[in-house]
């Protein structure tokens, strides 16, 4: 599996400076957002949504410079992580059912990235 050095560096700028886009638009959305109402606060709320578009064109480059195996095996774990996260979210819909507190969306990416995560650890540690 392979992406050379100046991909991963290019990828990082990239990355690194669409999160930082990110996180400045989220704080200027949660300070104004409280300002305002109606369809302002609305638009202000969702205006983060706008660099996570910049995040998605960094990694969607990555995954191009990637090499056939290294697409295959990344897509493998988000097949599996994905699976293992709608079991859960539904699981979790069923329970709420119950009685059982009512979760966040923003639970659903991190749950599936951790798992995202751990797949891929795993998948390297086996395959070392």
């Amino acid at each position: 599996m392979m992406i050379s050095t100046n991909y991963k560096y290019a990828y990082l700028a990239e990355l690194t400076g669409s999160l930082l886009v990110y996180f400045i638009t989220l704080a200027a959305s949660l300070t104004l957002g409280e300002r305002v109402s109606g369809i302002s606060q609305t638009l202000i709320y969702i205006t983060p949504m706008l660099p996570v578009l910049l995040i998605i064109w960094a990694i969607v480059r990555q995954f191009r410079r990637s090499d056939e195996l290294l697409r295959k095996t990344i897509l493998e774990h988000i097949a599996i992580a994905t699976a293992i996260t709608v079991g859960w979210t539904f699981t979790y819909g069923f329970l709420e059912n119950a009685g059982y507190p009512k979760l966040s969306m923003f639970m659903v990416w991190p749950v599936m990235g951790v798992l995202w995560a751990i797949l891929a650890i795993f998948d390297r540690r086996y395959h070392q």
